[in-house]
């Protein structure tokens, strides 16, 4: 991997605005190539953060090429233009009306050569433009990637190299580059890759391929080499595509590439797949959408293009009979966050406020009649229950109350800080009509959870999404029973009480402390998980942004002195860099940590890639990987 920082010295000497015995320099130019077809969804999002770039528009030209539309794509460009485009340098518009398939084309998905042949002759034009006009920079943006950073270009600029692009975030492994070519030029996924993907190192690194978000210094001779055109590389037997033609070109003539992944500046959807269904690119939209929410404020969207987003749809239940989301008062962000994203996908859901292990006391255990389980110790840290725990499931046994006191026959249980898998909504959908298809007794599905590392679990027979469930953490997000409810408030969990991801693989007889769960009768839970998870945490211990209610919350006091010495040991081994020793907790699982990443999620290597709502992705790709939805890259960036 090669990584470079520029040094402090060189971006003095190289700086386009600053003063120099009393002589000011101008910004360099930057022409903008922005080609649009059936970007309806899109384009009010792209064109709102295109225009709040921090970069003098007087010194940035537009080329705005939008053909082959069958939606509004071409009204909303011409709204936009009329009331922003005389803030710019230039522009140079054509908006084709009469066209709406290339030849050979059946549907706007169904790519063929002359969809590709059309692409690249655009960015060619548009490359040949720039040389012309003595532009010094020219700026290839997909009008699918939303760039959340404003200072984006000048972050660019101070590289100083000849071709670059910022990481853009997207969906499952997907982004804007590729870690490797293999020797017939198609994308190679590769260890570099998923490091650079995942910010395992940050920085600036050489890669043979970047796309969608591509600024070239004009400056540098050698681009004047550069082509899309893989008839103008006939020492290459090069596919019809425009990008792998540009990787190529500049490859030729010793020009590299860089990505910089040193922040979040942007995301974008993974682009349309050849013969794919149209509505599923407005569906990753969707999904895209609740993933800014993890970091970010919800894309937003200026009033005077408000009229082209598509209405939110109607709120149902799923056709099940409740779904609760849990939620601490006084995280009000969260609970922001999580309606925003009901909103989007359409889910009627109740929001019961959690109980607060900040506001628990002994007079009010007291007054719940509340016992703890003899003998309970943490498996990883050996410390006593925390408050935050207490009150993480309080606000679980509610629900199961709530479920068998209004006679709720199935329900959905979401936490706040979770993530959601793309085409999350189709996935239950499909999952509750699986599970009747089986006919399959059941009192819980685990949507979300820490699969541990070690665990087998089986699929069940018949199903190619749901497994046995073993010993898990986490309570995520989960479907449950009127018949599960009933058994997990049988088994009065608040006379014996331990952390609610303790409990609940004690009553489907997964748990390995054998001590602990004799303590319960009644363990006869049928539960399982979906595999792939469709929900994760938002964070994890050591990210940025973590926050824990109840690993973070203050630990309950030993109820007897010699508790109190064996915890003053247990705090000893636990606090002495827990992650960095490995240790093993006394169950056996090799844990790092409840809230510890620990092989889940998106990065980790257990996550698999994001599927379409039928269960795969359809794909043209020479790959056997039909899930992965990078391979999808390797056949270019399908603007037009």
């Amino acid at each position: 991997m090669v990584s470079y920082h520029t040094s402090a010295a060189l971006l003095v000497s190289l700086c386009w605005l600053c003063t120099v015995s009393s002589i000011t320099y101008k910004r360099p130019t930057v022409m903008v190539v922005l080609l649009a077809r059936n970007k309806q969804h899109t384009l009010p999002y792209f064109l709102t953060l295109f225009e709040r770039l921090d970069y003098p528009k007087h010194r940035m030209a537009l080329y705005i090429r939008a053909d082959h539309c069958q939606d509004k794509t071409i009204p909303i460009l011409e709204v936009w233009l009329s009331n922003a485009g005389h803030q710019y340098h230039s522009l140079d518009v054509h908006l084709d009306r009469n066209s709406s398939l290339y030849p050979g084309e059946i549907s706007p998905t169904d790519k063929g050569d002359s969809s590709y042949e059309g692409i690249i002759k655009l960015k060619e034009t548009a490359l040949q433009k720039a040389r012309q006009t003595w532009t010094d920079y020219v700026w290839f943006l997909d009008v699918d990637v939303f760039i959340t950073e404003p200072d984006l270009i000048n972050i660019l600029l101070e590289e100083n190299v000849a071709i670059i692009s910022p990481m853009i975030d997207s969906l499952g492994r997907y982004s804007n580059f590729w870690g490797g070519m293999s020797e017939e030029y198609w994308y190679v996924r590769t260890d570099q890759y998923m490091d650079i993907l995942d910010r395992k190192e940050k920085g600036c690194f050489l890669v043979p391929m970047i796309h969608s978000c591509v600024l070239v210094n004009l400056k540098v001779m050698e681009t004047d080499l550069l082509t899309f055109n893989p008839d103008r590389m006939l020492q290459y037997e090069l596919p019809l595509d425009d990008i792998i033609a540009f990787a190529i070109s500049a490859r030729e003539v010793s020009l590299e590439m860089t990505i910089c992944n040193e922040d979040i500046y942007g995301y974008m959807s993974p682009p349309i797949v050849e013969k794919e269904r149209a509505d599923l690119d407005l569906m990753r939209l969707i999904s895209l959408k609740l993933e800014v929410l993890v970091n970010l404020p919800p894309l937003p969207v200026s009033p005077l293009l408000q009229q082209y987003i598509p209405s939110l749809p109607q709120k149902d239940k799923l056709g099940i009979d409740q779904v609760y989301l849990v939620n601490l008062k006084r995280r009000s962000e969260r609970r922001q966050r999580m309606e925003y994203s009901f909103q989007e996908l359409g889910f009627d859901v109740v929001a019961l406020d959690a109980v607060d292990g900040q506001l628990l006391n002994d007079e009010k255990l007291d007054e719940l009649g509340i016992q703890f389980l003899s003998g309970y110790k943490d498996p990883w840290s050996g410390r006593h229950m925390t408050y935050g725990e207490i009150g993480c499931f309080l606000s679980h046994y509610n629900v199961w109350k709530d479920v068998v006191e209004n006679g709720h026959d199935k329900v959905l249980l979401f936490e706040d800080d979770i993530r959601f898998e793309p085409f999350f909504r189709e996935h239950v959908l499909n999952l509750l009509m699986h599970t009747e298809s089986l006919d399959l007794e059941w009192d819980l599905i685990y949507l979300g959870r820490k699969k541990l590392r070690s665990a087998d679990e089986p699929l069940i027979e018949g199903s190619d999404r749901l497994v046995h469930v073993e010993y898990s953490y986490w309570t995520l997000c989960y479907l449950l029973t009127a018949r599960g409810a009933a058994k997990l408030l049988a088994a009065e969990p608040l006379q014996r009480l331990l952390p609610v991801d303790e409990f609940l693989p004690i009553m489907f007889g997964k748990h390995p402390e054998t001590d602990w769960s004799a303590e319960f009768s009644g363990r006869d839970l049928k539960a399982f998980s979906v595999a792939p998870l469709l929900v994760f945490p938002t964070h994890y211990t050591g990210d940025d942004g973590y926050i824990s209610d109840t690993e973070e919350s203050t630990i309950l006091p030993p109820s007897s002195d010699a508790e109190a010495q064996s915890d003053a040991h247990a705090y000893s081994n636990s606090t002495s860099s827990p992650g960095a020793s490995g240790s093993v907790n006394k169950a056996g699982t090799g844990v790092i940590g409840k809230g510890s990443r620990d092989g889940q999620g998106k990065g980790s290597g257990e996550e698999t890639e994001p599927r379409g709502p039928d269960g795969l992705l359809p794909s043209k790709t020479p790959s056997e990987s039909l899930k992965n939805l990078d391979i999808a890259a390797q056949f270019g960036k399908d603007e037009l």
